[in-house]
């Protein structure tokens, strides 16, 4: 049975968009799809294309600069994205899928309040089906971790807050 074609995937992710759906899942002859509409609407308007687009955390529905209740969510929530002054962001250095742990009953790898050293692995990166351990590029303390367990990644995106020693 065939898996999806690029075009269908793109309709899907358009689709998810226009619609405003919380995201969509699918699997189909071994293959599963999983889009984060919370991600889409925020890169969907955009004028290039995703792949061009320079990485960043994930957009905040709500702080496009809407009054009242929602865009001072937003604000609170685009506050809470930002590192803390002095601290160390360690980075995707590929799109995939991030996990915390190395199996799903397995203890984290690190928390916030844990203290790393350089080439410690901080969380794994799932890519084309190959766990790519990340490790720490400097020492010091888990201050934040931006992206939950078992959620998309792009290049360059944060995914820990270090508070260097």
């Amino acid at each position: 049975m065939r898996v999806l074609t690029f075009e269908q995937i793109k309709e899907l992710v358009e689709l998810v968009s226009r619609r405003g759906l919380g995201g969509l899942e699918l699997e189909r002859s071994g293959f599963r799809l999983k889009i984060d509409g919370r991600r889409v609407r925020a890169s969907a308007s955009a004028a290039a294309p995703p792949a061009a687009q320079p990485a960043q955390p994930a957009p905040v529905a709500g702080s496009g600069g809407e009054a009242g209740e929602g865009a001072a969510q937003g604000d609170e929530e685009a506050a809470a994205a930002e590192p803390p002054a002095g601290s160390h962001v360690v980075t995707s250095p590929i799109v995939g899928t991030f996990y915390r742990a190395s199996a799903p009953d397995a203890d984290p790898f690190v928390e916030v309040g844990s203290r790393v050293k350089p080439g410690q692995v901080l969380c794994i990166i799932e890519a084309m089906k190959i766990m790519n351990e990340i490790e720490s590029d400097a020492a010091g303390v888990v201050v934040e971790i931006y992206p939950a367990n078992a959620q998309a990644v792009e290049f360059g995106e944060p995914l820990f807050a270090l508070r260097p020693d």
